[in-house]
């Protein structure tokens, strides 16, 4: 075989980035499990200082590690089996972001259709509703906890539908983003990007009105039992997945803004719509399983 015929694969030199990426995530799960802990309790702690340390060495690991990937694209390093490799791994993330999602869901479809008809007393379990909680109704959503706290269920009208129409049209931009990107029309590629990356950071603001309503005026917290839990677990981290898509593609805006990415060069920004189109699909399942149903 000749050289010309031999395919080309990049090894990269070592890099710190993975460890530094590592500690991040461990100080930001500890962080913010003692935060929340701090935050039921009303305690005092190091809870949120370890979590701002923590996305802040994050912050640095992602600028770092996206500035020597960036080089080594541009510097012609990457060959198409490093690429197949790409599309793999980030297939994979996506999948895992999947199963994530699949397990708060589940613990939703379990409290509802396992947990709730258990302490309502139906026909197998009479002595659970007896010995357990006297008077519990299996109503959902369930507004009211064992000690007695009584909240509201958040609608599915006004902010969350809101939401929910910005993140669908948002889809959409992206997707005419992409095919101006594979047309080589760069005007068509930053301006519906711009819009994607709007409709973004507008959808960040609706939610964090949406739990300042939540808090201030219905009394729903993340302590307002199984229903609190799993409306702000599920909402709150797909608010988190919304904010580093959004981030992503910010990053792509820049890219394209230096000139960066061609029809047929471009896989940074098909994954970074991999994944926003990702987060679109998981709201629509959210907001039809917790605000509707």
């Amino acid at each position: 075989m000749s050289d010309q015929q031999v395919e080309k694969y990049y090894v990269p030199d070592q890099s710190p980035w993975p460890f530094v990426g590592a500690v991040a995530l461990f100080l930001i799960a500890v962080g913010a499990g003692n935060f929340v802990i701090e935050t039921t309790k009303g305690t005092e702690g190091y809870g949120g200082i370890t979590l701002i340390v923590g996305l802040l060495t994050l912050f640095v690991m992602l600028f770092g590690w996206f500035r020597d990937q960036i080089n080594e694209s541009m510097s012609g390093m990457h060959g198409v089996q490093l690429g197949r490799s790409y599309r793999q791994g980030m297939s994979w993330f996506i999948f895992s972001e999947v199963m994530f999602f699949a397990a708060f869901f589940g613990a939703l479809f379990y409290a509802r259709n396992i947990a709730m008809p258990w302490l309502g007393g139906d026909s197998n379990n009479a002595m659970t509703h007896e010995v357990l909680w006297p008077g519990f109704e299996a109503v959902w959503p369930l507004v009211t906890t064992p000690g007695g706290t009584t909240t509201e269920a958040m609608g599915w009208g006004g902010l969350p539908l809101y939401n929910t129409i910005i993140l669908l049209v948002s889809s959409v931009t992206c997707h005419f983003a992409h095919v101006g990107l594979e047309e080589g029309n760069r005007k068509k590629l930053i301006v519906f990007l711009g819009v994607t990356i709007l409709l973004g950071c507008g959808f960040l603001v609706l939610q964090v009105e949406e739990y300042i309503h939540a808090y201030r005026e219905m009394g729903l917290m993340l302590t307002s039992g199984t229903y609190g839990s799993t409306f702000f677990m599920l909402t709150g981290f797909h608010g988190l997945h919304v904010t580093l898509g959004t981030l992503l593609l910010i990053i792509m805006f820049l890219r394209i803004l230096k000139g960066h990415f061609t029809p047929k060069n471009q896989f940074a920004f098909m994954a970074a719509s991999w994944y926003w189109h990702f987060v679109d699909v998981v709201w629509v399942g959210l907001f039809m399983f917790v605000y509707i149903l």
